[in-house]
């Protein structure tokens, strides 16, 4: 289809990060109305009747009170599909898709996958669906385009591209994906961080209820769960941002103050948050150089020099060139305000580290070689780590013991060897069924088998 076709056509875009793309002091239902109302020709009453409708669909809570929330009242995979209902709502000719599922549970992303996939057939949409994830754009895709630094590596049909690549980088891109369980390490180091008995609210939507969690010393522990289950409330109340309204957290056996103001440099310095959305984490008025090395100034103590010197080395770590240093973060792409915010947790030098879906914005390779870095990183300084994911194969790579959670509470914990080895308990083998493979399918026969199983209970 050429420009001139195009033109008087509804086009929509959904980005890659929800949490930009929302206006924070407006209300999402309205939000998500407004495309349709005044580009789609649809009457206020009818664009509210479809997007209450797409918000059932694809599992948010409430539907009839969802949109009644500001964006920042919800958690970072329900306002990635209330974006994807925004796009959806108006029945547009071409949709563009930028990572929409990146953000989402494994869960949640099939019926995301599936609604995007029915709706499209419905229609007669045409959808560019961009995605650094081979085995999501199998399950919709006709085609798919391998691109690299700016040119295109091949494009194949579906099926052709992942049975029989031709090119080097493609067949890498799936090689990690089909990427091993890691062997389990034998640690003997205590716990160096205990939540006990947490429970934590926003207002008087209870988030947590009575959670009770370890994380041994240089271990790697992953906290699993659904959207809005409360892992990334969880990494709040650890660091202080979000005092609970019960229990406490220990750190090397003491507890910590439960507010971030409380607690001194040096507890500050050694509990470091990698946020899940770059673009709300870092001043959009500041350059890299001073973002990463503000943390090195404030929390290592580093001099301004020294500060530029190791922003320097940690930006290299990160694959991110020196000229970058000058950029503001609109300047950047997702992966590479992802590295920046990698980079200014390091800076502080700290002793654990919690990774908020750190590489949800990566490409598999890039992601690969950020997770090497960690491991590098860890081994030399025997730093801990908790990894807040909903990526599996993530876990299965990474994690020592694993936390399951699911609607604030925890579903099940223990050694990762142990969790992911059948007997599976339900909640647990509902998220491992549900992870994506390469195979063109897929996707049907899960929500096939979910549908025969829901019609038998």
């Amino acid at each position: 289809t050429s420009v001139e076709e195009m033109r008087g056509r509804l086009v929509c875009y959904v980005a890659q990060s929800a949490a930009a793309a929302f206006n924070p002091a407006h209300k999402l239902l309205n939000q998500v109305i407004e495309v349709a109302q005044i580009h789609g020709n649809v009457t206020g009453t009818n664009a509210k009747k479809r997007a209450l409708e797409l918000f059932g669909r694809m599992g948010l809570p409430d539907p009839e009170q969802f949109g009644s929330r500001y964006p920042h009242e919800v958690s970072g995979g329900q306002l990635q599909r209330a974006m994807t209902a925004m796009a959806l709502v108006g029945q547009p000719d071409l949709i563009v898709f930028d990572e929409p599922t990146t953000a989402l549970d494994v869960t949640t992303q099939i019926d995301v996958l599936a609604i995007i996939k029915d709706v499209i057939e419905e229609f007669g949409t045409a959808a560019i669906y961009v995605s650094h994830d081979l085995a999501v754009v199998a399950q919709i895709a006709d085609r798919i385009k391998v691109l690299r630094h700016g040119a295109e590596i091949e494009e194949q049909a579906t099926s052709d591209l992942l049975h029989h690549p031709r090119e080097a980088y493609t067949r890498e891109l799936l090689a990690v994906r089909h990427g091993a369980d890691v062997k389990p390490r034998a640690m003997e180091g205590g716990p160096i961080l205990a939540v006990e008995n947490v429970s934590a609210a926003y207002g008087s939507s209870r988030i947590l209820d009575d959670i009770n969690i370890e994380l041994r010393q240089g271990a790697n522990l992953a906290i699993v769960g659904e959207s809005g289950s409360g892992k990334s409330t969880l990494a709040r109340v650890i660091t202080g941002l979000l005092p609970p309204i019960s229990g406490r957290v220990r750190y090397r056996g003491r507890p910590l103050p439960l507010k971030l103001r409380g607690r001194s440099r040096s507890i500050r310095k050694n509990i470091q948050l990698i946020y899940q959305s770059p673009d709300i984490a870092m001043n959009p008025r500041q350059r890299v150089f001073d973002i990463v090395g503000r943390a090195a100034v404030r929390l290592a103590g580093s001099s301004k020099r020294e500060a530029h010197i190791r922003t320097l080395e940690l930006l290299e770590m990160v694959e991110l060139s020196a000229s970058l240093g000058e950029s503001f973060p609109g300047q950047l792409s997702g992966g590479q305000k992802q590295r920046v915010c990698i980079a200014r947790a390091l800076a502080a030098d700290p002793e654990i580290i919690i990774c908020d879906e750190i590489t949800s914005a990566l490409d598999p390779l890039v992601a690969e070689g950020i997770i090497k870095l960690l491991a590098r990183t860890q081994e030399a300084l025997g730093m801990s780590y908790i990894f807040i994911t909903h990526d599996i194969g993530l876990v299965r790579s990474v994690a020592d013991d694993v936390v399951v959670m699911r609607e604030g509470r925890v579903v099940e914990q223990g050694p990762r060897v142990e969790i992911f080895a059948p007997p599976y308990d339900d909640y647990t083998h509902l998220l491992i069924s549900s992870t994506p493979i390469t195979a063109p399918g897929w996707l049907e026969q899960v929500v096939g088998a979910r549908r025969t199983e829901a019609a038998g209970n």
